[in-house]
């Protein structure tokens, strides 16, 4: 199986990628139309990518089959193009969550000690105990948390460790997933710490000092910490995000630091650069009080090592098995209306002759498994369909070959 890397990727990666068995071409450099030519040219079928953007385009003259996002998030990633090619999404979720959460709290540390503007004004030869020495402390603050995926997790635990109270929402629980902290590796009964479950993203900003949001980004979650969410939150409290930019209001969020006091760890933009160096400028890092990385929340050895062996995985299966594990962009609910239940003879040509039937009935067949009993001797398909069959395509298909015995149409 030939695979195309086209971002950085650990040697580590690379290797397990050969001694799987693969073509490994790895070319850093690819981008654009650069990426559209050498899909074209190397009939890849696997596509591995970090920050790389993957558009419709690039998939119409390739022959890809998988496109693995090394990292969690996969909005770089054109996913109905290629669910509309039939082309498998796969990312990483969770390798870099450990990651994420230390720097998520190294942002919040930053935040209430002021440790870049002590470090500043030492080299710039000022001495300011004083001032320095003025801090809230975070013990006993509440920490909201916006999304309780893998890292919202991981910053939970840790917060705990801090002292802080917890305050959470997630789309999990709105979904009715319940919320038992112990279930997280949380203790909601230790005298110095409350963990609570909010309704809504504007009840954790009112009773945070400390909010920090974890949440992909998707349609439902893009602008959702809003002015209105924004506004809620106390004056001096603490924003950090470390997730994506898109998901917060940045021109309100400026305006919040500079009449409220609000202060802002940011390790995400709304226009960073596509390349790992360049320039860049944004006028809310400007800002006294904002203090910002260079989206490198997963950028931990660790952490890359941890994806790279998931991406190995990833495509390992793939190719032994056709499986693909951490598919993003399969239908979660299947879109058949009906499922016909063939019981038959483990004989060939049973299923052959049912579809032939299906076919010239013009339904479309979604979804198909064939379970053989102990001894092989016979079986039952389960098959999904866009349709019903009538009382006589179903009499076709029962009558036509011997070796069906039994034929069920079930509504979904």
């Amino acid at each position: 199986m030939k695979v195309l890397v086209a971002d950085p990727f650990e040697r580590s990666g690379l290797d397990g990628l050969a001694a799987a068995g693969c073509t490994v071409i790895h070319d850093p450099g690819l981008k654009d139309e650069s990426l559209t030519t050498a899909l074209a040219e190397t009939q890849a079928e696997v596509l591995i990518v970090r920050s790389t953007r993957v558009t419709a385009e690039m998939l119409d003259g390739g022959n890809l089959g998988l496109i693995v996002r090394a990292g969690a998030g996969y909005n770089t990633i054109d996913v109905a193009a290629a669910s509309a090619r039939g082309i498998y999404v796969s990312n990483c979720p969770g390798r870099n969550a450990v990651a994420v959460a230390e720097l998520t709290f190294g942002l919040i540390l930053s935040l209430d000690r002021r440790i870049p503007d002590n470090v500043a004004d030492l080299r710039a030869g000022r001495w300011d105990k004083k001032a320095y020495g003025q801090a809230r402390g975070l013990a006993r603050s509440t920490l909201g948390l916006l999304g309780f995926g893998s890292i919202g997790q991981e910053v939970a635990r840790r917060a705990q460790a801090f002292g802080l109270d917890l305050v959470v929402w997630s789309r999990r629980f709105e979904a009715g997933e319940p919320f038992d902290p112990a279930d997280y590796g949380l203790d909601p009964a230790r005298r110095d710490a409350l963990v609570r479950r909010a309704s809504s993203p504007a009840e954790v900003a009112e009773a945070a000092d400390i909010l920090s949001i974890h949440l992909a980004l998707s349609e439902p979650t893009r602008g959702i910490v809003s002015r209105a969410v924004i506004d809620r939150l106390r004056p001096g409290a603490f924003l950090v995000n470390t997730a994506r930019a898109e998901l917060v209001d940045y021109v309100a969020l400026a305006e919040a630091v500079r009449t409220r006091g609000i202060r802002a760890g940011l390790d995400v933009f709304p226009d960073e650069p596509s390349s790992p160096t360049g320039s860049f400028t944004d006028p809310i890092v400007g800002l006294p009080g904002v203090y910002g990385t260079h989206h490198i929340g997963a950028s931990t050895d660790q952490a890359q090592e941890a994806i790279s062996a998931e991406t190995v995985r990833i495509v390992d299966s793939f190719q032994r098995t056709g499986q693909v594990p951490n598919v993003v962009n399969l239908a979660r609910r299947t879109p058949a209306s009906h499922r016909l239940v063939i019981r038959h003879r483990d004989r060939p040509g049973v299923l052959a002759h049912v579809f032939d039937v299906l076919r010239r009935a013009d339904i479309n067949v979604q979804e198909t498994e064939n379970v053989v009993f102990e001894g092989a001797e016979a079986a039952v398909a389960r098959i999904n369909l866009d349709g019903a069959p009538t009382a006589d395509q179903l009499g076709a298909i029962g009558a036509g070959n011997d070796n069906i015995l039994s034929v069920q149409l079930v509504s979904l």
